[in-house]
């Protein structure tokens, strides 16, 4: 839950003019400036592959998804996914970038016993979501990060080293070819975050967006959400240093663990006399290092050229127009609407976008809150968001659930609210209702407050009795507070509250201790 409720604005309507770019915050390091760049692999939310009807659900048996196109049969051609198109599309709006109208299918030709065909069908020069814009926030500050483009393309198979051995009891690698075609959407940044902060900030933003927009289950561990990170450094106003890639990063800790590596590696090596070569690396997260797996190929290696078995994918108007109108509200206009017409503060309405599950928890509970109380609606929304903020989300992140399976409702946690803000319970009552409901104890708010024996007292004519009853055996705190120290105070509604065994209405004792001290 904490990364749920990690204030963060991932993308708006509002002007891009108006936010500075994430480099013109270019903290140095040791002297030199860090230039990065992110390429997230996003695996699209469809029923089948890419480019074939086979299912593309995770967590079959190996190679139990491996069609005759995953095998490179002969004869096989591939059939473009629709879906994964307007999944394309939708992202493509949400960033504001432009659709091209026309895209290509290129043939990517590279060898690993994981991808039989010996190429890999992706987009190159003319990729289908090109440009764009994602705002991060870091440290209370909110930058934008331009985007270079978006392609679609499908994914390889697996190896799997370690687990098997032929008759002979040899090792031997084994091919799941179950990934094999699964569609992905390679999101690629422009080279203009300046630290791992920032990185991770671009990061977190995009996981959320492509959740959001529901074209990604976010899955990290599974693989469905993957991070390369093209790392560089330079002297201040140099030209651009050469830059390491940092391959499969699946989780946001091993992004910065990697990425901070990274710097420091590249400013050892150039200290020590040395030049930078241009390599792909590994993350381990045992040792917290990088290590170099082979030189970095550049495009011409990889020998694109059209794929001839695909024709070039036209996006219509009428159909760009079709994804926009069933296009959810995004996330930072959403913040803004919360931020407007419920009057939460910034970082409440940010945290309550964070992602589209709280969001819909958040709204489904101030709703049912006005309902229960109209007489308290304007506080509903604020008193919401404070419990998914605070008690809700603490009890989440203890658990490591999601509130898909938290054990309080919307509609539960409303009720809460309504006894608060009708005087029914104290706040600190409501925790311990709160907890009771939590742990399977009590079908109902209210039979809770009446099981525990809660309920606040209300009667004016008991608590008269309390409080007199206080300031007759306090003699000295009466003093202390009519000589001017204000903490005597405090001390005289805590012996009421002790009196009462916690039921007392502080607000009703606070009103009834400052008129009889005059």
């Amino acid at each position: 839950m904490s990364a749920a409720l990690h204030t963060t604005i991932t993308t708006t309507t509002t002007p891009a003019a108006e936010f500075p770019l994430a480099s013109s915050q270019a903290p140095l390091v040791r002297g030199y400036e860090v230039v990065i760049g992110l390429e997230i692999h996003t695996q699209l939310r469809t029923h089948s592959k890419i480019f074939s009807g086979a299912s593309a659900a995770y967590g079959a048996a190996p190679n139990a998804h491996a069609c005759a196109l995953s095998l490179a049969l002969p004869g096989t051609l591939p059939v473009l996914n629709r879906q994964a198109v307007e999944h394309a599309i939708r992202f493509g709006l949400a960033i504001n970038a432009a659709v091209a109208p026309v895209s290509v299918f290129a043939r990517k030709n590279y060898f690993y016993p994981d991808l039989p065909k010996g190429y890999q069908i992706s987009q190159f020069e003319l990729p289908v979501v090109q440009g764009g814009r994602l705002f991060i926030d870091v440290d209370g500050q909110t930058f934008l990060v331009p985007l270079t483009r978006a392609h679609l393309e499908e994914d390889a198979g697996k190896s799997i080293h370690g687990q098997f051995s032929d008759d002979q009891g040899r090792p031997c690698t084994g091919i799941d070819l179950n990934r094999a075609g699964t569609p992905l959407l390679e999101i690629v940044s422009e080279p203009e975050m300046r630290s791992s902060r920032q990185a991770v900030a671009y990061a977190r933003a995009m996981h959320t967006l492509v959740t959001w927009l529901d074209i990604c289950d976010g899955n990290m561990q599974e693989g469905s959400f993957r991070c390369d990170a093209n790392v560089s450094v330079r002297r201040p106003g140099g030209p651009l240093g050469t830059r390491r890639e940092i391959k499969n990063l699946n989780s946001f800790r091993f992004l910065q663990q990697a990425i901070d590596y990274e710097i420091n590696w590249q400013i050892d090596s150039l200290e020590d006399g040395h030049a930078i070569q241009q390599a792909t690396v590994l993350f381990d997260p045992d040792t917290g290092e990088t290590r170099a797996m082979r030189s970095k190929e550049d495009a011409h290696d990889y020998r694109y050229f059209p794929d001839p078995d695909l024709p070039p994918l036209v996006i219509a108007s009428d159909w760009i127009e079709r994804v926009r109108a069933a296009m959810p509200e995004l996330p930072g206009d959403m913040a803004q609407r919360f931020a407007r017409e419920d009057g939460l503060p910034g970082d409440a309405a940010a945290a309550m976008t964070q992602n589209l599950a709280l969001a819909r928890f958040y709204e489904a509970t101030r709703d049912a809150a006005r309902l229960l109380s109209p007489a308290h609606a304007q506080g509903a929304a604020r008193a919401a968001a404070n419990w998914l903020m605070g008690e809700v989300a603490k009890r989440l992140n203890a658990q490591d659930r999601t509130l898909a399976d938290a054990p309080v409702t919307p509609q539960t946690l409303a009720a809460l609210i309504t006894r608060i803000q009708d005087g029914t319970i104290s706040n600190n009552a409501a925790r311990q209702v709160f907890d009771a409901l939590w742990s399977g104890e009590g079908d109902s708010v209210d039979a809770v407050i009446e099981a525990k024996g809660l309920r606040q007292m209300n009667d004016s004519g008991a608590l008269q009795s309390i409080v007199d009853a206080v300031l007759a055996d306090n003699d000295k705190l009466v003093q202390e507070y009519r000589s001017g120290k204000d903490k005597a105070f405090n001390a005289l509604v805590g012996q009421v509250m002790k009196a009462s065994k916690g039921k007392a209405n502080p607000t009703q004792a606070n009103a009834m201790l400052r008129e009889r001290l005059g």
